[in-house]
């Protein structure tokens, strides 16, 4: 069978059996904050399994499904990617058939149903077949399996029927959530043999190919099993596998779902040693064939993910997206010879999506943002990966098999070149030598504190009016030309070196002819010219790179001081020498990011200025690559209805793809311009530097147009978009006072944004559910921690959806105590009733004390209190009562002892606890407390009937409880 009639062939037998066709989800897990990618099947059902599904949709409704679900296992718990190329059955994305009953059938049906698919469709031998079941785990204390087990001995010999252990066997998805025993069914790919002792040995010949889990239970955070309310089934069986066992082939790499990308790899990297061969291990030494197979598998994970929503970045599952294709142009450039230049790894895409398109119509839908995410991801990654691979080389040159490569070469390669430390890993691992990983997490958190505020930018502050001076005359240094600047691709974040002269060197005390790398230190640089922005008019300064003949220098920030650019940084390699020239090379990957934000500040202060007036005035901005910050003039805080019509008018702008118009215009004319935005209090340049977002310029300074409505013009030296609509989303994320009449809004736009609207989306997917609930079955621990996860992301989620988040909360907390007041009263007056019941029941026996267990009162103290009074009115006896809190399940406990008799009540309750942890206090007529930990009520209550009959002298009388 092909891979597209095995897919369909899975499908249309468990629909036959009553089962429904449900889509595959997206690999972007939105709704569930435990994932970075779906990475089972089962992942979009966990509403069904955990009883939270709405049962007015057809979801809900759902008792029987199958489908194919597209998964991906590149991060978390569940992480292939080291693996992938290693060997032949190994894939960051792979496709899962399943089927799955919601608390319709169970073990003896879902084996019936594995079997009868794969002898029976499939027609595979049932002698090559294996099963394992769940042997049981004494320390989990967890019995075998033996259910699953009798039913698999109705179709296959005992010698075929195995018990597996708790890692093989039982099945969790993450570290919380449904979980159960699993069976699993290999096969022997040779035959003819009896080989169980083959199963689950990592053997390429005896694999694993279906996985029936009976989902049974939920593990809660802390750790312990709940039973579901109603077991369910969930099975696996990869695509990739079965398509290989039902055409006898040893690889998954092997079938149709491959051959077609190792064909069109080879044809764009027509300079490979040689086409795919399928060779693994020490019959492949050059690792090409390894090369084939994660460039394979990677194209197809990087297609599925963007498909979905994911965008290759710097942090989540995106640092997961761009160190996958990173590795896998890697292996292109430099194991199969690759073209240095152009973008041969997107073109992959295309074979994936004929190859997938059917399946996944997502894929054909989003085709062009594939091929162009990809392309600029590999376009950026091109750039620097010769020269790091350069210094990596050079790093090693003295090296032997099993030296260790310092985390000083693996952080240089990833804070600079882009090179993901696993990336750097893998490296080392083909010259047999080690990583001082250690290292790389010290070099990084030394990185983040100095980008927190270290020496290199105290060195502008440092740079004095005398040394400008001596720059000026003592050594004829001409102001740095910047006007290259603004000469970029802002459409794509792309931009040309640019060859400089060093012409002076400042060490952090003084200028001088030359700088060593070995002296080590913070430096600035000033060239004759630069591409590099300086930071200006709240614009961060650009990063990026400086080489050389030997010389290696890093740009972490860039300033302007009396016209001279400062690129402050460190000198990595080299001696550099004023006269020298280099390579200057902007990071213009983080500009594009800092544009992104730029043009959505001058819009976000458009919107602002057209839903509170002309009277609101810019205060002040900060622009960086993650966020923007905006002040401005207000004496009142924005409501919750002005900043949603603030996220609509950006968001319309964005969609309405406005043009951004830049130009200089004489300064007269520009402070005529209708509508013009800028800081009066600044002195600006004659001509002055005029955006534009919504109007050309000439219109602009004729009186054509207007700097109002949607139209934004601003004086600005910044760096911008060409289109608004490359800002792509807009969400505030804050909104807050600074100062008298002052106030703050920070927002985000691009992938940032993206994630805040997905985050968003969880949190109030994660809020709801809660509330859904009702005061009545949301306990006040569960209100209480899901404000405390509200607030935890007040820098990931929008303004909006938090507030919401937080209003919702709030009402459920006034709901919780309005019934928490009511069900006070109500507990009080059963304590009565109660009280009145237990002395009726003893009144007769005169009896000497009275140990009573009443749950009904809910740990309530102010009734276990009216109950102790009414019974000591009565009766007048020792009385100890204990009673649950149900929401916490913590026992409440209180014991009252009439003066004359001998018995101490506090001393009584910490006896009757013995062994448990109990916080409780009093004095010997009455004492109060809760057991926090180690309950046991029969041990509990046997401990207060020995104290009490050990400290009274009427014997005679009968105990009770």
């Amino acid at each position: 069978m092909s891979s597209a009639e095995a897919r369909t062939a899975f499908i249309s037998f468990f629909e036959s059996q009553g089962h429904k066709f449900w889509r595959s989800s997206p690999v972007v897990p939105y709704n569930d904050p435990t994932l970075l990618f779906v990475n089972a099947g089962m992942c979009q059902y966990k509403p069904i399994f955990l009883g939270d599904a709405d049962l007015n949709t057809e979801f809900g409704q759902m008792k029987r499904a199958c489908n194919t679900q597209k998964c991906i296992r590149a991060g978390g718990k569940h992480n292939d990617l080291e693996d992938v190329g290693k060997d032949v059955y190994h894939h960051t994305f792979f496709e899962m058939l399943g089927n799955w009953s919601f608390g319709d059938y169970f073990k003896e049906l879902a084996v019936e149903f594995a079997w009868n698919c794969l002898t029976q469709v499939y027609n595979l031998e049932p002698a090559r077949l294996y099963a394992t079941y769940f042997g049981g785990d004494e320390k989990a204390g967890l019995q075998p399996d033996l259910e699953a087990r009798d039913y698999w001995l109705k179709y296959l010999p005992e010698s075929h029927v195995l018990p597996g252990s708790m890692k093989e066997n039982f099945w969790e998805m993450g570290e919380t959530g449904p979980c159960g025993p699993c069976s699993e069914l290999h096969y022997d790919r040779i035959g003819g043999r009896e080989c169980p002792e083959l199963v689950n040995q990592d053997d390429p010949d005896v694999l694993e190919i279906w996985n029936l889990v009976f989902m049974q239970y939920n593990r809660e955070n802390s750790g312990k099993l709940s039973p579901l309310p109603h077991p369910c089934v969930d099975t696996g069986m990869g695509l990739e596998r079965l398509v290989s066992v039902l055409n006898d082939l040893r690889s998954n790499y092997d079938t149709d779902l491959f051959t077609s990308l190792f064909k069109k790899i080879h044809e764009l990297c027509p300079d490979a040693p040689r086409e795919y061969t399928g060779k693994v291990g020490s019959e492949d030494p050059e690792r090409i064939d390894l090369a084939y197979r994660a460039i394979a598998d990677h194209i197809r994970t990087l297609s599925i993910a963007i498909a979905d929503g994911a965008i290759p970045s710097n942090d989540g599952r995106g640092y997961v997206l761009r160190r996958i294709l990173r590795r896998a142009v890697r292996y292109g450039r430099q194991v199969l010879n690759a073209p240095k230049t152009g973008t041969w790894f997107s073109q992959l895409a295309g074979t994936v999506i004929e190859s997938l398109g059917e399946a996944f119509p997502e894929l054909r839908e989003k085709s062009e943002k594939i091929v162009e995410v990809i392309s600029c991801e590999e376009q950026q990654f091109n750039r620097t990966l010769d020269r790091g691979t350069a210094l990596f080389k050079k790093a090693i040159k003295n090296l032997k098999p099993g030296d260790m490569v310092t985390g000083v070469v693996s952080f240089e390669l990833f804070a600079t070149y882009g090179f993901p430390v696993d990336l750097t890993e893998v490296m080392c691992e083909e010259q047999r030598l080690k990583l001082d990983l250690e290292g790389f997490e010290k070099a990084m958190e030394a990185h983040h504190l100095a980008s927190d505020g270290g020496n290199a930018k105290k060195l502008v502050q440092h740079l004095t009016p005398e040394q400008i001076h001596r720059l000026k005359t003592e050594f004829d240094v001409e102001p740095t030309d910047d006007s290259h600047k603004y000469v970029w691709d802002a459409d794509h974040g792309k931009g040309e070196p640019m060859e400089v002269e060093v012409k002076a060197i400042f060490d952090g005390h003084d200028f001088a002819p030359s700088c060593k790398s070995s002296a080590g230190g913070e430096l600035f640089v000033v060239f004759d010219r630069t591409c590099f922005y300086a930071e200006s008019g709240g614009q961060v300064g650009d990063k990026g790179y400086a080489t050389g003949d030997g010389i290696d220098l890093v740009v972490e920030d860039t300033r302007k001081v009396g016209g001279y650019v400062l690129h402050l940084g460190r000198l990595n390699d080299g001696e550099l020498k004023v006269g020298d020239k280099l390579t200057l090379v902007n990071d213009f990957e983080r500009r594009g990011e800092i544009a992104k934000n730029h043009t959505g500040t001058h819009v976000l202060n458009c919107a602002l200025r057209s839903i509170l007036g002309e009277d609101c005035n810019q205060a002040g901005s900060i622009v960086e690559p993650k966020k923007l910050r905006f002040d401005f003039t207000s004496q009142k805080a924005l409501t919750q209805e002005q900043i949603s019509e603030l996220e609509g008018t950006v968001r319309r702008i964005i969609h309405d793809e406005h043009d951004v118009d830049v130009a200089e215009v004489p300064l007269v004319q520009a402070q005529g311009i209708r509508g013009v935005r800028c800081m009066f209090g600044e002195n600006y340049p004659d001509p002055v530097r005029v955006v534009s977002v919504g109007a050309k310029i000439p219109d602009l300074v004729s009186g054509a147009a207007s700097g109002e409505g949607d139209v934004t013009v601003e004086f600005c030296g910044g760096t911008h978009l060409n289109n608004s609509r490359a800002i792509e989303e807009f969400v505030v994320i804050s909104e807050e006072s600074i100062a008298r009449g002052i106030r703050r809004v920070v927002a985000v736009t691009g992938p940032t944004a993206h994630s805040a609207v997905a985050d968003g989306a969880d949190l109030s997917t994660r809020v709801h559910a809660l509330v859904s609930k009702g005061a009545e079955h949301a306990s006040r621990n569960d209100i209480s921690a899901m404000k405390d996860y509200v607030n935890s992301r007040r820098e990931n989620v929008g303004l909006l959806v938090r507030k919401e988040c937080v209003d919702l909360l709030d009402k459920l907390t006034q709901e919780k105590a309005k019934l928490t007041k009511i069900l006070a009263k109500q507990r009080k007056e059963l304590a009565v009733l109660k009280a009145d019941e237990c002395v009726q029941m003893l009144i007769a026996g005169q009896y000497r004390w009275s140990v009573i267990v009443e749950d009904s009162l809910g740990g309530d103290v102010k009734a276990m209190e009216e109950f102790t009074n009414r019974f000591q009115d009565t009766l007048a006896v020792p009385l100890i009562l204990l009673s649950t809190e149900p929401e916490t399940q913590t026992p409440a406990v209180m014991a009252t002892v009439p003066k004359s008799n001998p018995l101490n009540a506090a001393e009584w309750l910490q006896k009757a606890a013995d062994g448990m942890t109990c916080k409780s206090g009093g004095k010997p007529a009455t004492a109060r407390g809760t057991i926090s930990a180690g309950y046991d009520q029969t041990k509990w209550t046997r401990q207060a009937f020995d104290y009490a009959s050990n400290n009274t002298q009427a014997a005679k009388h009968t105990d009770t409880q």
